[in-house]
């Protein structure tokens, strides 16, 4: 017979991680109960999107126990196409404030 060889973890683990995404999901869908609105709702949402985005690949992708150099190698290279996109985006505001203020 064979033997697997790795590491397992305790479902235990899974189960509380599995209870932290069901009150982060549960959290989300507040947000439209109580009926927030503008920066407050998106900020909202987008903080509890990434904090189960984040528990989800560092558990059950099992990213919290690989290599340091692995975790950058996954995790660099969206993080600079954020920053790229973001400072496009500031780009394209300045852009159009400009065109508005000349062209009108």
């Amino acid at each position: 017979m064979t033997s697997a060889h790795g590491q397992q973890h305790p479902i235990s683990l899974y189960l509380k991680i599995w209870g932290l995404l069901f009150v982060l999901s549960t959290m989300s869908y507040l947000v439209d109960y109580f009926q927030f609105h503008g920066y407050l709702r998106w900020t909202l949402i987008v903080l509890f999107m990434l904090l189960k985005a984040g528990l989800i690949v560092s558990v059950f992708m099992h990213m919290a126990w690989e290599r340091l150099a692995l975790v950058y190698a996954i995790l660099v290279p969206p993080l600079c196409l954020l920053v790229l996109v973001g400072l496009m985006a500031t780009e394209a505001h300045y852009t159009f404030l400009t065109r508005l203020l000349f062209f009108r």
